[in-house]
């Protein structure tokens, strides 16, 4: 009988098993000889680390904001001026007449309201005393300005003019004084007050901005069955690694909304955006302002504050002084980063063991249960009730803690009545709004929608693709009242 041979990728050994289980040579099977990458498969954990804990960021302005729609590309809010007249400005001391008048907020060049007749408290280099206006807004021919006129001429009680009261002063031109109306004087027999002064108010406005995000995996994959065990932050869970890196954009996606609402501004000077054009996908952006840029331009910038705790009680009485020139709101959040929260810490612990003891939970409607679940601890300075609290998008590598430049933010606890046309009556908001696009055809509050080929159906592109998008703003209202640690 002839032998025959055999040759090809079968003709290897064959292995024999074994009847029972036992390591034997004749029932080894080699992986890695016949192509596998070892002997035995590896040893797994089943469950995926939460390597940086709960790592979404979002929630700040859900709990100090209230949500409105809108269905314009702009939003408009008007807001009080002070009801007081007082100014800053440069006094001749021997004639009396003050020119150059700004306005005490901003330092910008204006008109005065300042009527003839008119009494004032005045301070030139830090001599107080009482004058009364000669020569102001009027409407008369005789010694009265017309209105608008940013000059006037004041006569103090104790003296002919400034020059008068003090040697101190001097009569150099151009002497820097501050003062404000308190009332008025006149004789027997005149006439009323001249002119009327108008109530003074500012207008501000923002612009929506679209977010968008998508998260895209192709149709073989979406069949590929992971081997870890998956949780994410927004509660998703599995062993299917598409399903948790959409929960990841998902979640991410929220972190964006609200960071956009903290960190956006609006773009300035007309070449800022120069040679974009629709081919690169972009048009030139406006931008929107949010929180910090709001308080930045409009409200209290405080500047070395929370250095150390040996000055930090003195600093802050310097901050008390500032709020008590704004609306003196008595509650305030402060949302601080780990470091300025415990030089508080540490400032508070050496006035006081017990701070918090004597402290009012109002804004909490009176619970300190309810604040101390929420990551508060309060305590009380002059006639203000603070409270204080970590803020992880502060602490976060990831996020602002990685460049840093903010050290905190405090956001009074106030609210203003509004019509709600929803609701049918006046209620109370927040001065934060987060204001987002919507109406009968549309909500753009948080849109997402599916295409693809897997589920939806409806393109014939082999992938599927989950789109989000938010068309929102932020509105902040008496930002005078905000201040930004620094």
């Amino acid at each position: 009988m002839a032998i025959a041979s055999f040759s090809g990728p079968a003709s290897g050994s064959v292995v024999s098993p074994a009847m029972s289980q036992m390591t034997l040579a004749s029932n080894y099977l080699d992986i890695q000889n016949n192509g596998w990458a070892q002997q035995y498969l590896p040893e797994l954990y089943e469950k995926e680390v939460d390597r940086y804990g709960n790592r979404t960021l979002s929630g700040f302005l859900s709990v100090l904001s209230a949500e409105l729609p809108l269905q314009s590309d702009q939003v408009i809010w008007s807001e009080q001026g002070r009801l007081h007249l007082a100014y800053n400005g440069q006094i001749n001391p021997v004639t009396g007449v003050i020119d150059t008048i700004t306005n005490i907020d901003t330092a910008a060049s204006e008109a005065h309201a300042v009527r003839r007749g008119a009494t004032l408290v005045c301070t030139v280099a830090g001599v107080v005393f009482k004058a009364i206006c000669t020569a102001g807004i009027d409407g008369s021919a005789a010694g009265g300005a017309s209105a608008g006129t940013a000059e006037l001429t004041i006569r103090p009680y104790t003296g002919q003019n400034v020059d008068d009261i003090s040697a101190t002063i001097g009569t150099a031109d151009n002497q820097v004084i501050s003062f404000f109306v308190y009332g008025s004087e006149f004789a027997k027999g005149q006439d009323s007050m001249g002119a009327s002064v108008e109530a003074n108010f500012s207008t501000f406005t923002n612009r929506p901005i679209i977010i968008k995000d998508h998260f895209e995996i192709n149709g073989s994959d979406t069949a590929q069955i992971g081997w870890i065990e998956v949780d994410g932050e927004g509660g998703q869970g599995g062993y299917l690694w598409y399903l948790k890196s959409s929960g990841d954009t998902k979640t991410r996606f929220n972190d964006y909304m609200e960071m956009a609402m903290v960190e956006a501004e609006k773009a300035s000077g007309s070449n800022v955006f120069s040679g974009m054009t629709t081919a690169n996908g972009l048009e030139a952006p406006e931008g929107t302002d949010g929180l910090f840029a709001a308080i930045e331009a409009r409200g209290i910038i405080a500047t070395n504050l929370v250095d150390n705790a040996a000055d930090a009680l003195a600093d802050f009485d310097l901050l008390l002084a500032e709020l008590d020139k704004q609306g003196a709101i008595e509650e305030n959040m402060l949302y601080l980063n780990r470091n300025a929260n415990l030089i508080f810490d540490d400032m508070l612990g050496q006035v006081n063991a017990g701070h918090d003891s004597g402290t009012s939970w109002g804004v909490f409607e009176n619970s300190k249960d309810m604040a101390l679940n929420l990551g508060f601890s309060g305590f009380r300075r002059g006639s203000y009730d603070f409270y204080k609290t970590d803020w992880k998008y502060l602490n976060d590598s990831s996020t602002r803690g990685l460049v840093g430049g903010v050290k905190g933010v405090m956001i009074p606890a106030g609210t203003s009545s509004v019509y709600d046309q929803q609701v049918g009556s006046n209620v109370r908001r927040p001065f934060l709004h987060v204001r987002y696009r919507a109406g009968q055809a549309d909500d753009r509050k948080l849109k997402s929608w599916v295409t693809g080929s897997v589920g939806a159906t409806n393109s014939s592109v082999d992938k599927m693709e989950i789109h989000y998008l938010s068309e929102r703003c932020l509105v902040t209202q008496a930002a005078n009242n905000f201040v930004i640690l620094k």
